[in-house]
């Protein structure tokens, strides 16, 4: 299991940016302490995704943050990025796994028990459990209950990110399970102040983790 720090997970989201925005965005929420940055872009050309990974790639390399892409494991292979992470519909974690090697980042997306399980015998480093509560970038959304995420992180041993919806005003839903971090789009993304919403969210999901060992 490669180690991967999930306290503030960045999912990042061109949609409403310019190219310049968006970088500067992604850079803010790096400062302001994001410890984990996935780069999903569900339009435009391979080449597209690859400029764009090269650029989002200097900017985690620089505050030493691990870049992970969403589904296409030939661009974070093509960018040379830290991992990748499956959904359900993607490739098995298996096949990532065996295309990557045993020393790149393989992230799962796990929304019940058996899928967890199925994910972490095929060798996955972590997990992302939701979704939370509706979100704005997907069309469908299915429910994960905050019980659920506690079975999974209880049932396998590797760390587990809440992911769906989350924002600074609802993540105290995380406050009673055992959610290792918190996966958020548009509460950074959309933010007039990236680097603050970063520093905010952070600060908060640390102190729900040591609340919940008191």
């Amino acid at each position: 299991m490669n180690p991967v720090d999930l306290t503030l997970y960045l999912v990042t989201d061109s949609t409403y940016h310019t190219e310049e925005s968006f970088l500067h965005t992604v850079e803010e929420a790096c400062i302001g302490g994001a410890t984990i940055v996935q780069l999903r872009e569900k339009g435009g050309s391979s080449r597209d995704y690859l400029n764009q990974a090269l650029k989002v790639k200097e900017i985690t390399d620089r505050y030493h943050i691990p870049l992970i892409i969403d589904d296409r494991i030939d661009i974070a292979l093509a960018c040379d990025a830290a991992g990748v992470h499956v959904g359900q519909s993607d490739l098995p974690v298996s096949y990532a796994r065996r295309l990557l090697g045993p020393d790149k980042i393989v992230g799962a997306t796990a929304k019940t028990v058996p899928q967890a399980l199925e994910a972490y015998v095929q060798g996955a480093d972590y997990l992302g459990v939701g979704a939370m509560f509706p979100t704005t970038t997907k069309v469908v959304t299915i429910l994960t209950a905050p019980a659920t995420l506690t079975e999974i992180r209880h049932t396998v041993p590797i760390p587990v990110v809440a992911i769906g919806g989350l924002n600074r005003g609802n993540m105290d839903i995380l406050k009673d399970t055992a959610a290792d971090g918190i996966a958020v789009v548009s509460a950074i993304m959309k933010a007039e102040d990236p680097r603050s919403a970063a520093e905010e969210l952070k600060k908060h999901m640390i102190e729900l983790r040591e609340q919940r060992t008191l």
